[in-house]
């Protein structure tokens, strides 16, 4: 069996996913994200052991990132029999991720903006 390391969540990196959350970021999203932009590379079971979180938490967190065409994959070959393994990335450089994220809560709160205006218009 060969050994392998995986990356674990230093406090800066615990502290970027709890600001991702606090911006409304699910917290598995939040964490994965966080994970794939320090790592090239990674299995879903590479990421269940980094972020700490389970199989079924990663799989939803995955299929919401590839959804937002942040996350891609691809299979490689299990070394013994079984299934292939699905190796995940980021499709964006993280700065493009961020960019995205900045975005999307700028346009979120023209909106309450607006919303309020119109409340206003009404008293």
């Amino acid at each position: 069996m060969k050994a392998k390391s995986v990356l674990y969540f230093t406090q800066k990196e615990e502290e970027f996913a709890n600001l991702l959350m606090k911006i409304g970021i699910k917290k598995n999203v939040a964490r994965v994200l966080v994970y794939l932009a320090h790592a090239p590379e990674a299995t879903s079971r590479d990421i269940e052991r980094g972020t700490d979180l389970r199989q079924p938490e990663v799989s939803i967190a995955m299929a919401s990132l590839i959804e937002q065409q942040w996350v891609e994959s691809r299979e490689k070959k299990a070394e013994n029999k079984g299934r292939p393994v699905k190796i995940y990335r980021l499709s964006k450089p993280i700065d493009e991720i961020m960019d995205s994220i900045e975005r999307e809560k700028r346009d979120e709160a023209t909106k309450q903006m607006k919303l309020i205006q119109q409340l206003r218009s009404y008293l």
